[in-house]
């Protein structure tokens, strides 16, 4: 299992935390998601063999917020 830490940019209260939460926890391959509104960051930890850190970043692009 591989672990990533990362910016989420555009959250603003906690109906975006679960959005992205949900998005996160959406792509085959990710085991856990945690995103914080605090911080502004996800954590995730994921199958590297079912998924990317790119996939999991476009998932939450298409989600309608930034991840760098």
């Amino acid at each position: 299992m591989e672990r990533t830490e990362f910016s989420i940019v555009g959250m603003t209260c906690n109906h975006c935390v679960m959005t992205v939460t949900n998005a996160l926890k959406a792509v085959e391959g990710v085991k856990a998601a945690e995103v914080h509104l605090d911080t502004n960051s996800a954590k995730v930890i994921f199958d590297a063999a079912k998924t990317s850190l790119a996939t999991i970043k476009q998932a939450v692009q298409e989600a309608g917020y930034s991840a760098t």
